[in-house]
């Protein structure tokens, strides 16, 4: 997709308007909850600008002055998923991780993560969206750009002696087991959701542990560069 594409598809997503006064960002905080809720129970597919208008109890012209579409609905929903999911790396990757066991590491990395996955209602369709609807293809590219940048760096500081081409490979490796049983924990109670984290934790520490501080004689790196 040229440059020139790439802005008109976002101008499309863009809000009508930034909620600048208190008023207008509530109204945008009522509107971005109604569509995670309606999401929830409606799926995707019968999710509509005018069965969001109502739930809200306004006109659908009304939800236009903040919103063009649908799809830009869900825009503003994945950027804000991706802003927690930031914050929650970045509080992560303050830790003093040079001294942190990786056990302890990823105990904390799944609890920092199944906290936004938690938080953001209607989430398995909205992935669902991001990844299959085009205008949102861009919001999926930069979760995953996010995580892995934000894993290769701290897998780093944690003592990985990997080529930088296999820490990222590490990185997306974790990245996709991690979004795959979240999604699946999040979905499961009490016990089923603590033995499916459990698992998980087992699984990430099983594949990385032999990838830290493991380095040939003379300095070779154990997993050589494909």
């Amino acid at each position: 997709m040229s440059n020139a594409e790439q802005r008109k598809r976002r101008s499309q997503l863009a809000p009508r308007r930034e909620p600048v006064q208190a008023r207008a960002r509530e109204r945008t905080r009522q509107i971005l909850d109604t569509t995670g809720r309606l999401l929830e129970e409606v799926g995707l597919n019968d999710l509509t600008t005018i069965l969001i208008a109502k739930e809200l109890g306004v006109s659908v012209g009304s939800l236009y002055h903040y919103f063009p579409n649908k799809h830009a609905i869900l825009y503003a929903m994945g950027e804000q998923w991706l802003a927690s999911m930031t914050a929650a790396l970045e509080e992560l990757a303050g830790e003093d991780l040079e001294h942190l066991s990786l056990e302890a590491f990823l105990d904390q990395l799944l609890e920092n993560l199944i906290a936004v996955y938690r938080e953001q209602r209607g989430l398995l369709p909205l992935v669902q969206a991001m990844w299959g609807i085009p205008e949102l293809h861009e919001l999926d590219e930069r979760h995953d750009e996010l995580v892995i940048s934000h894993l290769t760096a701290m897998f780093a500081r944690l003592g990985f002696t990997c080529p930088p081409n296999e820490l990222n490979r590490l990185s997306r490796a974790t990245l996709e087991c991690c979004h795959a049983l979240f999604l699946v924990i999040v979905n499961q109670k009490g016990i089923r959701s603590q033995r499916t984290r459990d698992d998980l934790h087992l699984m990430l520490l099983t594949m990385l542990q032999s990838h830290r501080n493991q380095s040939r004689p003379g300095g070779r790196n154990d997993v050589e560069a494909p």
